[in-house]
């Protein structure tokens, strides 16, 4: 199994990023995929996740109406569109997959480890003002 993040570099802040997680080894059926970001010296942050039972998506308040997530189900790449890029976004951006829950209206799985069977080594973002 692998998912490989893609994607990140060194940008000024208003600019825009799509990053891509290739998953391969697992099939995507029934699953949610998420990304993460972690800043240095602070805890992961799940930003948003997309499941591929129903296409439902879910973005946290932090990043909302500036991010959007898509999938390639004939790739099995999930896409991360970020535009309005902050200083405060620059982080590590990781992907991870595990079983779809039953609805995303209340959020995504939040637990990296626990919710999520499979991830990635993350991809680097620099927002810089």
């Amino acid at each position: 199994v692998s998912l490989v993040e893609s994607g990140g570099g060194e940008v000024q802040s208003g600019e825009s990023l799509r990053l891509s997680c290739a998953i391969s080894g697992v099939t995507v059926e029934n699953s949610v995929i998420a990304w993460f970001r972690r800043a240095p010296g602070q805890e992961a942050e799940g930003i948003s996740c997309i499941s591929t039972v129903d296409g439902s998506t879910f973005y946290a308040d932090s990043v909302k109406g500036r991010l959007t997530i898509s999938i390639n189900d004939a790739e099995e790449t999930v896409y991360l569109q970020m535009s309005g890029l902050r200083p405060e976004g620059t982080a590590t951006y990781y992907c991870g997959i595990g079983p779809a829950p039953e609805s995303l209206a209340t959020g995504c799985p939040s637990r990296p480890c626990s919710d999520y069977n499979y991830g990635g080594q993350g991809t680097q973002v620099t927002v810089s003002s």
